[in-house]
């Protein structure tokens, strides 16, 4: 399973006079580094309503059972409101079940989906839960794996929901079916036609994805993620009558304000370090963040390295940190390559004198 190593630690909102949104809560940031450029009472717990099927469909893709065909149960006897009408008896794959749960949002499909992966919807919502907590959702509580509110609702933030989008879009299949426009499906029972509900994604070019939400508690949510120049962005809203022109107006700020920077490319790094000299030290992912014009010296990088006496293949051995100013906003681990060594050249006689010295 995919895991988000290390996130931001400190995330300093950038508040936007520039723009001004009709959402209760609102929040854009950069999926890159989670550096907030936009903030409306992000921290506010309220209904989410469907855009909550991110975490449904991020544990589906996170399984390993794309591919497996689903023989639908019982479970969405209990499905109301919003649905793709899927039968009990019909054989769809689980890729076929989260299309449907994206582009349709499709309740029905959450339980099928749900009851497949961890074996009851109950279970499900415990894994939902431990997800959140593991990618830092401080202020989230899944009771359901669709959103409906009108008995025990899911309830999250704008950030929170902001950190679940950038976590799921680093995972390829999440990305290819939220931004799927239309798909066609035929089972045993039924020939199928869904067209994405999220309209900016037939009008906008730099939409990559996003999920809409509705219930008459949580009035109008919106998630919706957008790709220029390499910098990626995400906007969510939540209880905004005018959610469409609100997150092109924040993208559009976003995409003339700020430029994503690569301080530090993954592969291998040298620190000014004497230790591991002998040694091929690298990190895993590009260290990038968003910054404006005037911001760019701002950036700086510190390598903290642990003196470890015994070394393993692949040892995490210490860490780089990015710097805003004083701030620390981003960590990556540093490994250890032991089979780049820079083996030292031994002759035939000290070989044999080395074997004959162990013999003792």
């Amino acid at each position: 399973m995919k895991k988000l190593l290390f996130l931001l630690l400190l995330f300093i909102p950038f508040t936007v006079k520039a723009v001004e949104t009709s959402a209760r809560n609102a929040i854009l940031i950069d999926m890159d580094s989670n550096r907030v450029l936009y903030s409306q009472q992000i921290h506010e717990q309220k209904s989410v309503a469907s855009i909550s099927k991110i975490m449904t469909a991020i544990l589906a893709c996170e399984s390993g059972k794309l591919a497996d065909k689903v023989t639908v149960g019982d479970e969405i006897l209990k499905s109301y409101g919003s649905g793709v009408y899927i039968k009990q008896g019909e054989v769809l794959t689980l890729r076929d079940l989260l299309l449907g749960l994206m582009l349709r949002s499709g309740n029905d499909a959450a339980l099928a989906i749900a009851k497949y992966v961890a074996g009851s919807v109950e279970d499900f919502v415990v894994l939902m839960n431990q997800k959140a907590l593991q990618i830092g959702m401080e202020d989230t509580i899944f009771n359901n794996p669709n959103g409906l509110d009108e008995e025990a609702g899911n309830y999250s933030t704008a950030y929170d929901m902001a950190i679940l989008t950038a976590y799921a879009m680093q995972n390829e299949d999440y990305k290819k079916i939220v931004s799927t426009k239309k798909y066609t499906l035929k089972t045993n029972m039924n020939t199928y036609v869904w067209t994405n509900k999220h309209k900016l994604i037939m009008n906008y070019d730099y939409i990559t994805g996003g999920k809409t939400g509705f219930t008459k508690i949580a009035k109008r949510t919106l998630v919706t993620t957008a790709s220029k120049n390499n910098l990626n962005l995400a906007v969510v809203t939540l209880n905004d009558g005018n959610d469409w022109e609100d997150h092109i107006n924040l993208f559009e700020y976003g995409f003339a304000n700020f430029n994503s920077y690569t301080v530090l490319k993954k592969g291998t790094i040298k620190p000014d370090d004497n230790y591991y000299k002998r040694y091929r030290l690298y990190i895993k992912n590009d260290i990038s963040y968003a910054l404006s014009d005037g911001e760019k010296d701002s950036i700086s990088i510190k390598y903290e390295l642990q003196k470890k006496r015994t070394i393993n293949e692949s040892d995490s051995v210490g860490i780089v940190k990015l710097y805003f100013g004083d701030t620390v906003v981003r960590e990556e681990p540093i490994y250890v390559e032991m089979n780049q060594t820079k083996k030292e050249k031994v002759g035939f006689w000290k070989s044999l004198t080395n074997w004959v010295k162990n013999l003792w």
